[in-house]
């Protein structure tokens, strides 16, 4: 017997069920932008392999009026493409929810739940009627199933025709194709259910602010508005659309306006290793620079980094992380190069990391990053992740100061060099610790040899106790200084908390929607979100004001408690980990159960 259907308004999850390499990406963006478009908050997340075409793939789209957009677990609709994974996905549909499969043959019985409610279309056998083309009969049956969706879900089909206008603007026919797929599956939905479901879309306003973006995006056109003219990368995923981005947007805004030549350079290195050297170069020349890679491009370009902390050169690289070690999985999305990149090299190292929760923040912390890797002579890295980079966002319109000028740190004019007896690298530091730089050809007095080897203040070579002791000594020095300049966390307090939830980058949105419905059932938590590294101490205090607090993260081994542990005063017996890193975006879902497990359990015993 069937449950009911719980009648809801802009407040539901799907998940659409498909073969990767059949097309059905484009129909499902095309239905997460019409929500958008109709002002209702909502968000996507694309769980997609690593293959070409084949396996299976996913693509989930949470609505909630309120604003929450973290991953939902619950599905009140599940769009059934790939018989591969019939039995997983008639699974996870919420009891009383609702399954669309294909007709065209028929859906083994052993499937069946008396709980879910199963609306057939014919799908394939619509398409072969329409299309005599074999690749077209498949690309467009995505059409048709979205245009199912448009009718069971309310969705304003004037939005998606005009959606369909402005992608084939200029393709006449693909235009008219897709648009009479997408009626034929409205029209069949319309003629044959029920419709709109109980679940489904009425227009809101919430989105007159805010933009549709990815992370990738959005840290491509930072770095641009940052001033970035050199680029050097080896393609990896997740991290190859961020210089695709920033490619094409420097062909937009960075030719001679004159001449029409390149204002700009990208190099595709032949790897990583050379891509972070080339970067350092163009930095040391005076570029603004930057490499974007992932983990293992991280593990390559270790020496070099500590390369550029050593001898003190700029250096901004983006590392969109997936899910390792080695290959591991590279369309998944982890936190598990923290430690990796917070002391990136052999020998004593610290760099500065920066991690964005969202696009805007990506946009932002890009901008951020140049700024404090000349500011202090060092490496930055921005630390973001699948999840982020690549999956569509709403969020707020980014903003730009007109009035913005770069931090360049200091950097020695002609006329400052030549009125100096003599240039010497590493001395005459400022109250910051860092040492002022020249850039080569500026002036005779002020060239240096550049050595990654032992050297003293003065930029002379020394294998010396002293000697070396005294640089290393300042560089921790102008590690410490910087915890000032990185973006402070954000904190969030309730009344009467005594326990804190402590998280960074993709987690937030599910950290702070777990903090909600905590507080409805009566357990209040604060929350802070941790922006960047060193941590200030703001951080600490956070910490020691709680009886302890939970540090949220995905990964295996806890990263970011054991440099909270290692970079602050806190016991250890204070932090708590909650870990989630197999691979998909964080649901709240996770956060709240196994906070509420281990709120129940016995406090450890204490001698």
């Amino acid at each position: 017997m069937h449950q009911s259907a719980q009648s809801k308004v802009n407040d539901f999850a799907i998940k659409l069920a498909n073969v990767n390499g059949t097309g059905s990406a484009s129909a499902n963006g095309l239905l997460m932008q019409a929500m958008f478009r109709m002002g209702i908050p909502v968000s996507g997340k694309n769980l997609f392999p690593s293959n070409i075409q084949g396996l299976p793939t996913w693509y989930e789209i949470r609505v909630n009026r309120d604003g929450y957009i973290s991953r939902s677990l619950e599905y009140d609709l599940m769009v059934a493409m790939n018989a591969q994974t019939y039995a997983r996905d008639v699974k996870e549909v919420r009891s009383g929810g609702y399954l669309l499969y294909d007709s065209s043959w028929p859906l083994d019985p052993k499937l069946l739940r008396d709980d879910v409610h199963f609306l057939g279309i014919p799908l394939a056998d619509i398409c072969v009627k329409l299309y005599p083309e074999p690749r077209t009969r498949i690309l467009m049956k995505n059409i048709v199933y979205a245009g199912a969706l448009v009718a069971l879900l309310g969705i304003d089909i004037k939005v998606v025709d005009q959606l369909l206008d402005e992608k084939f603007k200029t393709k006449k026919a693909l235009r008219d194709s897709n648009q009479q797929s997408l009626r034929v599956g409205y029209d069949y939905v319309r003629d044959n259910f029920d419709w709109p479901l109980p679940f489904h879309l009425e227009p809101m306003n919430a989105n007159g602010d805010k933009i549709l973006i990815d992370g990738n995006t959005a840290t491509a056109l930072g770095c641009l508005y940052a001033g970035a003219t050199v680029a050097a990368w080896y393609p990896i995923t997740p991290s190859t659309s961020v210089m695709d981005a920033f490619k094409g947007f420097c062909e937009k805004y960075r030719k001679d306006s004159a001449t029409g030549r390149n204002n700009y350079l990208i190099l595709q290195a032949e790897d990583e290793l050379a891509a972070v050297g080339m970067t350092i170069g163009a930095s040391w020349m005076g570029a603004r620079a930057f490499t974007s890679t992932s983990g293992p491009g991280i593990s390559l370009m270790n020496e070099l980094i500590g390369l550029a902390y050593y001898a003190e050169i700029p250096l901004v690289i983006v590392d969109v992380q997936r899910v390792g070690p080695s290959t591991g999985m590279p369309t998944r999305t982890q936190q598990a190069d923290l430690l990796e990149c917070a002391y990136a090299s052999h020998g004593d190292t610290k760099h500065i990391l920066l991690f964005p929760a969202n696009p805007a923040e990506c946009f932002d912390f890009a901008v951020k990053a140049f700024d404090l890797a000349e500011r202090f002579q060092t490496p930055v890295m921005m630390l973001t992740d699948l999840d982020i980079g690549m999956n569509d966002w709403v969020v707020p319109k980014l903003k730009w100061d007109d009035n913005f000028r770069p931090d360049r740190g200091r950097v020695l004019t002609r006329e400052e060099i030549d009125k100096l007896p003599k240039f010497q690298r590493y001395t005459n530091e400022d109250a910051y610790h860092v040492a002022a730089r020249t850039l080569p050809g500026v002036h005779p007095k002020g060239s240096y040899f550049v050595r990654g080897s032992g050297h003293n203040r003065y930029g002379g070579y020394t294998e010396m106790p002293d000697e070396y002791q005294d640089v290393l000594d300042r560089l921790t020095r102008k590690h410490a200084a910087s915890a000032a300049f990185v973006p402070a966390p954000m904190i969030e307090r309730r009344a009467d908390a005594k326990i804190g939830l402590v998280t960074l980058g993709g987690c937030d949105a599910a950290v702070r929607e777990a903090a909600d419905r905590l507080d409805r059932q009566g357990t209040p938590l604060d929350v802070m979100r941790l922006r960047g590294f060193p941590f200030d101490k703001a951080v600490e205090e956070f910490l020691q004001s709680h009886d302890y607090s939970f540090i949220i993260e995905q990964n295996r081994d806890a990263q970011l408690r054991s440099l909270l542990t290692l970079e602050t005063g806190i016991a250890k017996e204070k932090l708590r980990s909650i870990l989630v890193y197999g691979g998909f975006p964080l649901s709240a879902h996770h956060v709240i159960e196994e906070v509420i497990t281990q709120m129940q359990e016995p406090e450890p015993a204490t001698e």
